[in-house]
């Protein structure tokens, strides 16, 4: 954490993973609701598929943009390593969503705010959640991407 802070070149990196994190996003959620909506398949199969595209997304991004620098290992072995962080993060994702969205729903309804127009505790539980978890698994992949998928990078 503290090369993050000291050295720009990893701040800027660590930047760059963010917005390709953000392109990542909007790959999955664009690729799940274009298939369920327009092809009516189920969402399972939708969340594989996006979940995959946009893997390849992100790897593709910060390879080329986050890690430029990063040649010495062969494309596909990076692409097995940045596969396996981010179904990991995956994994670490699903017991923060689990054991923490009860909680913070409650919290929501304490502080009144399951009566908001259009919003409902639920909602901003499972936002907030969301939210913690994405940040996170962020980090996690941050630095597993940085310390082994581009371990050659200076």
């Amino acid at each position: 954490m503290t090369a993050i802070l000291n050295d720009s070149r990893e701040r800027i990196r660590f930047l760059r993973f963010a917005i390709v994190g953000i392109t990542g996003a909007i790959v999955d959620f664009g690729f799940a609701n274009l298939l369920t909506r327009l092809f009516h398949a189920p969402l399972v199969l939708a969340g594989t598929i996006s979940f995959l595209a946009a893997i390849l997304n992100n790897f593709i991004w910060n390879r080329y943009w986050t890690y430029p620098d990063s040649r010495t290992k062969p494309i596909f072995q990076q692409l097995l390593q940045f596969s396996v962080v981010s179904i990991t993060g995956l994994v670490l994702r699903i017991p923060i969503l689990y054991f923490l969205e009860p909680p913070l729903e409650q919290l929501a309804k304490s502080l009144g705010l399951e009566y908001l127009p259009y919003l409902d505790a639920k909602s901003i539980g499972d936002n907030l959640t969301l939210a913690i978890a994405v940040i996170v698994v962020m980090f996690w992949n941050f630095f597993a991407n940085r310390y082994w998928t581009y371990s050659d990078v200076d």
